[in-house]
């Protein structure tokens, strides 16, 4: 048997961002100066086992007691997250309080994920978007590098391929190299100061564009790895996802294009294409779009899936000189590309409409 106090349970969870810089005030002089913040998000306390009235202590026998409980999370809380200057983290507090004894604590973890429903007119919207360059060298006009892309929706879920329809124009007199990547960018503020973080998550690499020639990418797959969701409510953290599109021109800069991107955690749903289509009414102008066909490439021969030593040889990660510096990151998770096409969206119109010579029926009748 022991001699008991109370036991008494306490939730937490809290974001909590933390950097230092330094800073030069002349030319030996230099200082570090920080930054950090915190937002609390729970704070929940409970009492599993008082003390009698009388002041006593409450005696147990030997064994195994158990103290079950619950308690309700808000209904906003963000999602749980490591990062290099910040996290946010939940946990569960357990205090044994004994007479004449030093008190026994416990410390559990939890995770937290914050519901993204991508089923939304925001995140169900088409996203588009256009950029051209003019490729120079020693103040020479070389040409002109233009791209243009589009993707479905902004929300998708881990797991899913995203089909980017793209164009890519190179009246430049040299070969250029099309990319595409997921980046994921996280920012800390605190102080009013940003700290950001940015790293490519995944990358395909498209063929070799020769000069005066053109690329069209008709749904060319790049799968999402499993990552963590995005994080925009939160004050001091946030997560946020963007597929960019790069052209690798020789003698000058790159020429990018970004859309933004939200991985959600409540996936497409069956009707969603549905919804898609009237939320395509939102004002992007996809006029320039009308040139590119979004007619799905065939699936590949069986034959070209068949695994051999070549084939395998294929599927090796490239290594990094091979992927290009897009965006500096601590990793790239590579994802080989799949020709395989989802299929077509639903569509509101009658592929066989009712014949002109048909008498409509009176709805009276």
């Amino acid at each position: 048997a022991a001699r008991l106090g109370a036991l008494r349970l306490r939730a937490l969870g809290a974001a909590r961002v933390h950097w230092t810089e330094s800073r030069s005030a002349g030319s030996s002089t230099a200082y570090t100066q920080s930054y950090s913040d915190q937002v609390e998000f729970l704070n929940h306390r409970d009492t599993l086992m008082a003390p009698p009235d009388n002041g006593e202590a409450t005696v147990l026998q030997a064994g195994r007691h158990e103290f079950p409980f619950t308690f309700q999370l808000p209904e906003t809380l963000a999602t749980s997250f490591e990062g290099k200057h910040g996290s946010v983290r939940y946990w569960v507090k357990a205090k044994l309080h004994r007479p004449w004894s030093t008190v026994k604590k416990a410390k559990k973890e939890f995770t937290v994920i914050e519901p993204i429903d991508i089923n939304t007119p925001a995140l169900l919207a088409p996203q588009a978007g256009a950029k051209e360059k003019l490729a120079r060298a020693w103040y020479c006009n070389r040409g002109q590098v233009s791209v243009t892309a589009k993707i479905d929706r902004k929300g998708y879920t881990p797991g899913e391929v995203i089909p980017i329809f793209a164009e890519i124009d190179n009246c430049t007199s040299r070969a250029v190299v099309p990319k595409a990547a997921i980046i994921q960018t996280q920012t800390f503020i605190a102080r009013g100061t940003k700290k950001q973080k940015r790293s490519v998550v995944t990358s395909i690499t498209g063929d070799p564009i020769p000069a005066g020639k053109r690329e069209v990418w008709h749904g060319r797959a790049l799968k999402i790895p499993p990552v963590g969701p995005s994080i925009l409510q939160c004050r001091i953290i946030q997560v946020e996802y963007s597929l960019k599109v790069c052209v690798d021109i020789p003698g000058t800069s790159k020429l990018l294009l970004e859309l933004p991107l939200v991985i959600g955690t409540i996936p497409l749903h069956p009707f969603g294409s549905r919804t898609s289509s009237v939320s395509s009414q939102y004002s992007v102008n996809l006029d320039w779009l009308s040139t590119i066909p979004e007619q799905l490439e065939a699936p590949p021969e069986y034959s070209a899936v068949v695994s051999s030593p070549e084939a395998e040889q294929s599927l090796a990660p490239p290594c990094r000189s091979e992927l290009g510096d897009i965006l500096e990151g601590p990793f790239f998770a590579y994802i080989q590309e799949f020709r395989f096409r989802p299929p077509p969206l639903y569509s509101e119109v009658d592929p066989n409409p009712a014949s002109d010579n048909i008498r409509p029926r009176c709805m009276t009748c």
